[in-house]
This record gives C-alpha cells, sequence and structure tokens, in this order.
C-alpha cells in the first residue's frame, strides 16, 4: 500500500488498524455463512450413454484366473450379452511396495499413475480390452486415485508434493497407513495430477475416469481438470466416490449414494425401516443440484458381499431397488452369479479370484440381472422417469414408488422383511398394469437339475398386493 507524502505516522497506525478490524470481521462473517445452497443449481449436463448406462466394476486381480487384461477380454462377450456398457476398471497401475497390507497390497497405493500393473499385462493387452470393449459398444473407465500414493511413489522425489505434520513428516490420510496424503495446495502437483489424466484419455481412448476419494480432493481442481479433458474427448464421464453436492455442478456426472446405501443394509438387517430409504432418498433430492445423478448400488469392492450381508432373497431384493430406482445402477465382478469372494480390506490385499462356476448352483442370479438390466433397456420410464412415492399398508416394511414419463408408468413395490406382506398400495383399481417382474424361478435344491422355464402368471389385482418375503414386484403400463 502507498500513502501520500503529508500522512502522518499516528494516522497510518490508526488506517492499519482499521483495515485490520474490517478484515476480523469479514473472516468472522465469512465463518458463520452457512454452506452454499447446490439445490438451486442445475447438475451439469450428462452425456445419454452415462444416464442410459448400467456400470459394471472389475478387479482385474479377481476378475479372471489368470488375473489379467486378457483375462478381461476373453469374457467381455459375457459382460455384453449381460446388458452392462460400462466397464470400471479398479486401479490398473503399479503397486507400492513399501508399508503395503497384506501379501500383495492394496492397488489404491499406486506407485507410478502413468505405469501399469506388469501383472495385469501390457500397454498393448490393455488397448486391446478396451479396442474390443468399444467395438461392441461399451464404454471403459478406470480408477484414479487422486488423494494419496504408496510411500515409495514415483512423485517421492518432490517431498512438497505431499501433506506434512508438525514435525515435518509427510502424513497419511485417515487410517491408512499404506499410502501418503498429495497435497493440492501445491500447483505444480495439480499440473501433475491433471496431465496425468489427459495422458490416459489421449494415448488409451479411454472414456473417463472413476475418481478415489473424490470429495477430499479440492473441487476446484475437479473443475479445472474436467475443463482440460473435454478439450481432448468431449464425451467421457467422470464417476466421484463420495457424497458432496458441489462435486456434480461442474464436475462430475454422478456420485454414490453412500446414505441411501446405508439405509438399505439397515433396513435388510431388521435395523431400520424401509421407510427409511424414502427418507434418505429426499434429503439428497432437496440439497443436491437438480437433474443430479447417483450410483446406486448394493455391493461393491468396500463392503461385504451383498449376498453374504443379505441372504440370497433379500440381495436381490436389494438389487430390484437399485436397478429400478433413479439413478445408475452398478455391479460388481462375479456380483451376477452370485458369487460371494470378498474383495474388501483384508482381501483387497491378497488374489482370490471370483468363482464363475457357482452360476451352477445360483442359476437365479444370472436370470435375474439379464431381465432386469433387459426391462430397464426397454423402459424409458425406469432410465428417466420422475419418482413418486406410494403409500401402501405398511411402510415399515414396504417401500412403493412409481418412474413416470410422459408415456409410460412403471410400479415397484419391494418387500424388505422376513414376513409375507398382504395389504394394498396407493394407486387406482383396475389401472391397466401389467407385470414384469423377472422371472427367476426359485432357487434350486441341492444337486436338483434346473427346471424348465415356466411362465410367471400372477393376478394384477391393483391396489390390492402381495409380496413374498423378500419379495418384489413391477407392474408396466402406458401412460394415459
Amino acid at each position: 500500500m502507498q500513502w501520500p507524502k503529508s500522512t502522518s505516522t499516528k494516522a497510518k497506525g490508526l488506517l492499519l488498524l482499521a483495515v485490520f478490524l474490517v478484515a476480523l470481521c469479514s473472516s468472522r462473517i465469512g465463518a458463520q455463512q452457512p454452506a452454499s445452497d447446490f439445490s438451486k443449481e442445475p447438475a451439469r449436463a450428462t452425456r445419454d450413454w452415462v444416464r442410459d448406462g448400467v456400470v459394471y466394476e472389475i478387479f482385474p486381480r479377481a476378475f479372471s484366473a489368470q488375473g489379467t487384461f486378457n483375462g478381461i477380454t476373453a469374457r467381455i462377450d459375457d459382460l455384453k450379452d449381460l446388458g452392462v456398457n460400462i466397464l470400471w476398471l479398479m486401479p490398473i497401475h503399479p503397486i507400492g511396495r513399501e508399508r503395503k497390507k497384506g501379501t500383495i497390497g492394496s492397488p489404491y497405493a499406486v506407485r507410478n499413475y502413468y505405469g501399469i500393473n506388469p501383472d495385469y499385462g501390457t500397454k498393448e493387452d490393455f488397448k486391446k480390452l478396451i479396442s474390443e470393449a468399444h467395438r461392441r459398444g461399451m464404454k471403459v473407465i478406470i480408477d484414479i486415485v487422486a488423494n494419496h500414493t504408496s510411500w515409495d511413489s514415483v512423485m517421492m522425489k518432490w517431498p512438497e508434493f505431499y501433506e506434512h505434520d508438525a514435525n515435518g513428516h509427510i502424513t497419511y490420510p485417515h487410517d491408512w497407513s499404506d499410502v501418503a496424503e498429495l497435497n493440492y495446495n501445491n500447483l505444480k502437483l495439480r499440473r501433475y495430477m491433471t496431465d496425468m489424466l489427459k495422458y490416459w484419455i489421449r494415448e488409451f481412448e479411454l472414456d473417463g475416469f472413476r475418481c478415489d476419494v473424490a470429495e477430499e480432493v479440492p473441487t476446484d481442481f475437479w473443475e479445472n481438470a474436467r475443463t482440460e479433458l473435454e478439450q481432448l474427448k468431449p464425451d467421457i464421464v467422470m464417476l466421484a466416490e463420495g457424497h458432496k453436492a458441489e462435486l456434480l455442478v461442474k464436475a462430475f456426472d454422478f456420485d454414490y449414494s453412500w446414505p441411501l446405501h446405508s439405509a438399505l443394509t439397515k433396513a435388510l438387517q431388521g435395523l431400520g425401516s424401509a421407510s427409511d430409504l424414502r427418507t434418505e432418498w429426499d434429503k439428497e433430492y432437496s440439497a443436491w443440484p437438480r437433474g443430479a445423478l447417483h450410483l446406486r448400488f448394493s455391493d461393491n469392492h468396500d463392503e461385504r458381499r451383498a449376498l453374504a450381508r443379505f441372504g440370497e432373497p433379500a440381495a436381490l431384493a436389494a438389487s430390484a431397488l437399485m436397478f429400478t430406482l433413479d439413478g445408475v445402477p452398478l455391479l460388481y465382478n462375479g456380483m451376477e452369479v452370485g458369487d460371494t469372494t470378498e474383495s474388501g480390506a483384508p482381501a483387497l490385499f491378497e488374489k482370490l479370484p471370483v468363482f464363475w462356476p457357482i452360476a451352477e448352483r445360483r442359476p437365479e442370479f444370472p436370470r435375474f440381472y439379464q431381465q432386469m438390466i433387459a426391462l430397464r433397456r426397454s423402459s424409458n420410464a425406469l432410465r428417466r422417469g420422475s419418482v413418486q412415492w406410494l403409500r401402501n399398508s405398511d411402510k415399515s416394511r414396504v417401500l412403493s414408488y412409481i418412474r413416470r414419463t410422459a408415456d409410460e408408468e412403471v410400479l415397484v413395490a419391494i418387500n424388505f422383511s422376513n414376513q409375507p406382506f398382504v395389504g394394498s398400495v396407493a394407486t387406482a383399481a383396475g389401472s391397466n398394469f401389467v407385470e414384469v417382474t423377472p422371472n427367476v424361478r426359485p432357487p434350486l435344491p441341492p444337486d436338483a437339475p434346473a427346471p424348465p422355464p415356466a411362465a410367471k402368471k400372477q393376478a394384477v389385482a391393483l391396489p390390492s398386493l402381495s409380496l413374498d418375503a423378500w419379495g418384489y414386484r413391477i407392474f408396466r403400463r402406458a401412460a394415459k
């Protein structure tokens, strides 16, 4: 600041004091301001292929016996036949050895963002996988771990790229002792990470990224990176592992609906009510940007397998919700055959391949997912429709709602309890609904051959409704 020559020392002191007090008051006022209300803003525009999508999460180490890119490519027609169209590969980079956990270490402890894990194959193998997926109309995204690296990362030659404690030592986030936390106050780090993201789009023709711990990386980093990425390839997708409204304004296409997942787990384990799911949905809808999109899931690599947490019938009930609610549904690595192989810690640090032959013992699982994905693909209401919650005669156990577009309505009712439900749902009688519930048929008894297919014939007598324990029913009609 420059002072006029005539200004006295005392006057200068008073002026400086006034400036300091104004700044202090302003900072206190700013600290007391409530968080921004992002519900008044529109969510960023999202491509049709994302809104119409089904995401399939792949753990390359576990997906095949080989644990390679080629092992995924060999089964790519199975994925195409299943109906998924967005393949998300968990981190494909070299894994750190220093302070590693388990036998192999976590794929989320990345040693070199520009490298490929040699256990998975070569760059050419990866490019072939992407090419074969694209040839079948599928998109490929990879996991980017932007919050932290391994302790032996190639980036350790720039210690200023990392967070430090009061003693000057590099720190780690949470209790994740196998990784070191990056410091996004450093502009050179931001440039490094943005250039790295651009490298994967440019060199491999990837279709986007799933961004690990996205809400703990500054939002403005993601926003700026997205702008630069779209200059290379406008038609990309970015999925945030996080639940933070501001991420969906400019940076990300969709995020994780973690609170809804938690409510689902509690309801199916008898620790909560079916109505809690609606409560969490309402909270999300009212606080997030208009038109915001969310990843809907009942299983992923961070959780105990849904089949282990809920049991067979309830696991399918959970998926019936996630595939008929608004948003983009997720299938995880063998889920479609009823595989129970764990992937979360400590299994995350070992090699535990999916046991694909289990489909012989659980044929209702592949039937369910193939039919459910086909139903979703055929229904504009399930992919794009609004959600209207419907009253029913036992809201503590049963969730009921309609997905609606101008030309179609789909009514869904799901029983989240182990007792049958006989009651009603608040919709007009004689409403011309046709039942389209996937015909999975009962689980096989031990060692029994598969029964012949049988048409599902249940009377549609809405508003009266019956549901088996953990049962779900789906009805469809043309809108009036």
